[in-house]
C-alpha cells in the first residue's frame, strides 16, 4: 500500500509540476513576449475586418494573471476609431479595404465608424470595399466607400427593417411553467410574451415608430453616401430591387461586379505595384494594437475619464459584458478623487437590467456631478435601466439609431403549480404570521403577496421618473406621458428632450472639455475590473462546453429561445429593463 501511495504521490507531483511549468510558461510569455507588433510598410493599405470587435471598451484589469490569460487582441471599438483617426496622417497608410466585413457591431457603432471613415476620406485617401455577399448592417457600413464591389455570384439584402418578437403564452399553459407578470407601463412589454399570444397595439406601435426612425437615418446616410434620392432608395428596398449583383449594379448600390483577384488588382494599379506582386497590407486589428502601443504618452495636466457600462445591469462586480455596481461606483469615485480628471464621459451600452443598481450607480453620479462634469455618450441602446444611469447627467448625447427611453420597471415571478400538479407534486406552507412565508414558486401566487410587490413597482416607477424630471428639468407629468415603457430612437428622444445632442463618443468628450473649461487634455479609460484568475478560468471555453453542446444540437434559435426563459427565470428583484428584445435586420 505504501509503495501504491508513493507511487500516486508522484504521479500527482508529476502533474502538478506540469501544470505549473505550463501555466508560468504561458503567464511570462504573456507578459514579456508580447511584443509581437507588426511593422506598417510604406504604401500600405489597411484591410478591415472587424469580426472580432464586438464592445467599445475591451477592458483592463487590476490582476495580473488575469490580464494575461484575457482576449488577446485586448481592442475595442473606440482603439478601432482613434486608429483610423491615426490613419489620416500615417504617410504609410494609403487607404482602407473593407473586405468581407463580418462584423456583429451594432448601428450606432456602425454610425461612429462611419463617420470615423467619412473623415479618413477627407484626407485624399481610399476606401474601398468588396465582399461575397452584403447583409443589410454590412452595406450600412460599407456604402460609405468610395467605390464597392460585389462578387458576380453574391447577393445584397436590401429590403428595410424588420423585428420579430415571440410570444409564450400557449408554452405555459401547455407547459405547466406560468410567469407571473407585475408591471407598469403600457409600452412595457418585455412581459407582454408571458401574457398574451399576439402583439399588443401598443407594442406595435412602438415597435412601428422605432424601426421608421432607425431606417431614416439609415436610409439617409446611405443616400448621402452613394448620391440616391430617398424615394428611391425605399422603392429599391420595397421591390427588392438589389437582390442580384446586376440589379444592385442598376441601382448604384455598388460600383464593380467582379471576383476577388479583380478587386486586389485594381488596389495594386492603384498603389502602381506590378501585377505579380503582392501590395503591402496590415489588419486593422494589427493597425490598431500598433497605434495602441506607440502612441504619443498621456501626458497632459488634464484628464477625461471615459467609464464603459457596457451589458445588461445587475449587481456584483460587473465585467466587460455586465454592468455592476461594483466596478461603476468604483470608477466614479476613482475619477472624482482624481485631482487630475476634470471632467467624466459615461458611455452606456445597455437595455438596463436591475432597477436597484441602476439606482445605486444613478445616486453615484449624482454625488459626483456635484464636484465635477458628467457627460453621456450612448451607444446602440441606452434604456430603462441604461437610461436611467443617463438621466442625471450635465449632457445626453446619442446616435440618431440609438434605442433609448424604456422609462418603466417590471417584476416576473415564475410560477411552476400547474406543472406540480400535472406531475402529482402538492406543496403547502406552514408560516407564524400571514405574510411570513416566501415567495414560492410551486404555491398559488398569494393576491395579497402580488399586491405588495405591485406596490414596489409603482414606486419604483414613480422613483424613476422622479429622477429623470429632475435631470431633464421636466415635470413629473411631462416625463409620464413619454415614458410608460416606451422605446424612443436617438432622434426622437432629442425631440422629446430624453437627451441633449446627436453625436458619438467623440463628440460627447468635446463637450466635457467644454463643460470643464479645459483645451488641452488626455483620456482615461474605466473600469478596472477586480476579477480573479478563478473568475476568468470559469469564463473560457472549456467551462461552456455545455453550452456550446446545446446549441450545436438543438440549433442556434431554439437555444435562444431556451435562453429567453431561462433569463426570466434567473431575474432577481424589480426590473428596469428595455421592453423586448431586438434584432434588427
Amino acid at each position: 500500500m505504501k509503495f501504491l501511495g508513493n507511487v500516486l504521490a508522484t504521479v500527482i507531483g508529476i502533474f502538478v509540476f506540469i501544470m505549473l511549468f505550463f501555466f508560468g510558461a504561458v503567464f511570462i510569455a504573456a507578459l514579456f513576449g508580447g511584443d509581437d507588433k507588426v511593422s506598417v510598410k510604406s504604401d500600405s493599405v489597411i484591410e478591415f475586418n472587424l469580426k472580432e470587435i464586438k464592445d467599445d471598451y475591451a477592458g483592463k484589469y487590476k490582476d495580473p494573471w488575469v490580464t494575461a490569460f484575457s482576449d488577446k487582441k485586448g481592442i475595442g471599438l473606440t482603439d478601432v476609431i482613434n486608429a483610423i483617426e491615426a490613419a489620416k496622417t500615417d504617410d504609410n497608410i494609403k487607404g482602407i479595404s473593407i473586405l468581407n466585413d463580418e462584423s456583429s457591431l451594432g448601428l450606432a457603432q456602425y454610425k461612429d465608424l462611419r463617420n470615423a471613415l467619412e473623415s479618413f476620406k477627407k484626407s485624399g485617401k481610399f476606401v474601398w470595399a468588396y465582399a461575397n455577399t452584403y447583409s443589410q448592417k454590412e452595406y450600412y457600413l460599407t456604402s460609405v466607400a468610395n467605390t464597392i464591389y460585389i462578387n458576380p455570384t453574391g447577393d445584397l439584402d436590401f429590403k428595410g427593417l424588420s423585428s420579430e418578437v415571440m410570444f409564450f403564452k400557449d408554452f405555459q399553459e401547455k407547459s405547466g411553467i406560468h410567469m407571473e407578470v407585475i408591471r407598469h407601463g403600457k409600452y412595457k412589454s418585455a412581459v407582454e410574451p408571458f401574457l398574451q399570444n399576439s402583439m399588443s397595439d401598443a407594442n406595435r406601435e412602438q415597435i412601428t415608430a422605432l424601426l421608421n426612425s432607425i431606417w431614416s437615418t439609415v436610409s439617409a446616410d446611405i443616400s448621402k453616401s452613394r448620391n440616391i434620392p430617398l424615394p428611391k432608395l425605399n422603392e429599391i428596398a420595397n421591390g427588392l430591387l438589389a437582390r442580384t449583383p446586376e440589379m444592385a449594379k442598376e441601382q448604384h448600390l455598388v460600383d464593380i461586379i467582379a471576383y476577388e483577384d479583380v478587386y486586389h488588382n485594381a488596389i495594386r494599379k492603384a498603389l502602381k505595384v506590378d501585377q505579380d506582386e503582392d501590395y503591402n497590407k496590415i489588419s486593422i486589428l494589427d493597425y490598431t494594437k500598433n497605434n495602441t502601443t506607440t502612441a504619443l504618452a498621456n501626458t497632459a495636466a488634464d484628464q477625461i475619464a471615459i467609464i464603459y457600462a457596457q451589458g445588461e445591469i445587475g449587481s456584483g462586480e460587473g465585467d466587460v459584458n455586465t454592468i455592476g455596481e461594483g466596478s461603476m461606483r468604483r470608477s466614479l469615485q476613482e475619477a472624482r478623487k482624481n485631482d487630475d480628471v476634470k471632467a467624466i464621459v459615461l458611455r452606456i451600452d445597455s437595455p438596463g437590467g436591475s432597477a436597484l443598481t441602476s439606482d445605486l450607480i444613478w445616486r453615484e453620479i449624482e454625488i459626483t456631478k456635484k464636484v465635477k462634469p458628467v457627460v453621456v455618450s450612448m451607444g446602440n441602446y441606452a434604456a430603462s435601466g441604461g437610461y436611467y444611469i443617463a438621466c442625471n447627467a450635465n449632457k445626453i448625447f446619442a446616435e440618431n439609431n440609438t434605442i433609448t427611453g424604456s422609462i418603466g420597471v417590471f417584476g416576473v415571478l415564475p410560477n411552476f403549480t400547474p406543472l406540480a400538479n400535472k406531475l402529482g407534486i402538492n406543496s403547502e406552507q406552514v408560516k407564524t404570521h400571514e405574510n411570513s412565508a416566501n415567495y414560492s414558486p410551486f404555491v398559488p401566487v398569494d393576491e395579497k403577496f402580488k399586491a405588495f410587490t405591485l406596490e414596489g413597482v409603482e414606486k419604483i416607477y414613480n422613483t424613476f421618473v422622479t429622477h429623470v424630471a429632475e435631470g431633464r428639468k421636466m415635470t413629473f407629468e411631462q416625463v409620464d406621458a413619454i415614458a410608460q415603457g416606451r422605446v424612443w430612437s436617438g432622434t426622437e428622444a432629442l425631440k422629446l428632450g430624453l437627451v441633449d445632442k446627436i453625436g458619438g463618443l467623440n463628440a460627447a468628450i468635446v463637450e466635457a472639455a467644454k463643460i470643464a473649461k479645459i483645451k488641452n487634455y488626455g483620456t482615461q479609460n474605466y473600469p478596472e475590473y477586480e476579477k480573479s484568475f478563478n473568475d476568468l478560468l470559469s469564463s473560457m471555453p472549456f467551462a461552456k462546453s455545455k453550452e456550446a453542446f446545446i446549441k450545436e444540437e438543438i440549433g442556434e434559435e431554439n437555444y435562444l429561445l431556451i435562453e429567453q426563459v431561462k433569463k426570466f427565470q434567473k431575474q432577481k428583484g424589480i426590473q428596469a429593463m428595455m421592453p423586448y428584445g431586438i434584432n434588427i435586420y
